[in-house]
């Protein structure tokens, strides 16, 4: 009987894969989330701090990728159920980013000591060789910075040069510029002629978004969202369920409980389908 896991047999029909970093990568629930949190709470004179689910019902609007973004918003909801309109809230935008990068990076610019330095990693080095063994390009499009990008790709999982679209280079999702450039990025790094399907991996609705928009972009392309459910909303079978459910009707064509699961016997379903 033949292994699905062979490299041979994939390599009849691969794909590119593009993964997003936060929530897929790296847990970020102790770290990018949690300087939501904190920032949030500060600029509200601590008088609220969002939670979890709170973070997940506002970013399953599908708009707010971006964690700056995201805390102002929750910020300015929240003086607004006070009676307030967003021009009565003094809040500098440069100062939340400001605040909100002294908790994820620390307060040393140059020698970083804050939550960042203790996401746990959602995939080993050995899973990446394994696609590239199968000949399956692969690279990331996130919407971290690129330096905070590079800290987890090239310092704590020793990656090469990996291709990497970041914030600076590209629009915020659900715009699909970046995953676009990433591809572009790996058919030529890998002199990749054909039209390969292309699955992108994402743990939020605005990734799911992406996508769509990619696919509505370049419609005779296979483009395939795979759906990644982050650690924290996996603590009891009801959010996992709910949360797979969002990102399903996001756009997922399915929904996988760590990114390892998209082994190559998945992504060979995935492209055949």
């Amino acid at each position: 009987m033949t292994n699905l896991q062979s490299p041979t047999l994939i390599a009849h029909n691969p794909a590119l894969v593009v993964f997003d970093i936060d929530g897929v990568v790296r847990d970020v629930a102790g770290s990018y989330r949690r300087a939501i949190i904190d920032s949030v709470e500060h600029f509200t004179d601590g008088l609220y701090r969002p939670s979890m689910v709170e973070i997940d019902q506002l970013k399953s609007e599908g708009i707010w990728n971006n964690d700056w973004d995201a805390s102002q918003e929750l910020i300015y909801r929240y003086f607004e159920t006070q009676g307030k309109v967003r021009t009565q809230v003094p809040l500098e935008y440069e100062s939340l980013i400001a605040f909100f990068n002294s908790r994820y990076r620390g307060s040393d610019p140059e020698n970083w000591t804050g939550y960042i330095c203790n996401e746990p990693l959602l995939l080993q080095p050995s899973y990446l060789e394994t696609l590239r063994s199968a000949g399956i390009p692969w690279g990331f499009f996130s919407g971290a910075t690129r330096d905070e990008a590079k800290y987890a790709l090239e310092k704590r999982l020793g990656l090469q040069t990996p291709v990497i679209i970041a914030m600076e280079d590209a629009p915020g999702k659900p715009d699909p510029t970046g995953l676009l450039t990433t591809v572009e990025q790996l058919e030529q790094r890998h002199q990749v002629g054909a039209k390969l399907p292309v699955i992108y991996a994402g743990d939020t609705v605005a990734d799911m978004y992406t996508v769509e928009k990619a696919r509505n972009l370049h419609p005779q392309r296979h483009w395939i969202g795979v759906g990644i459910l982050p650690p924290h909303v996996q603590q009891t079978p009801e959010r996992s369920k709910a949360y797979a459910q969002t990102l399903k009707t996001a756009g997922a064509t399915v929904v996988l409980a760590n990114i390892e699961q998209l082994n190559l016997q998945q992504i060979q379903q995935l492209v055949s389908q």
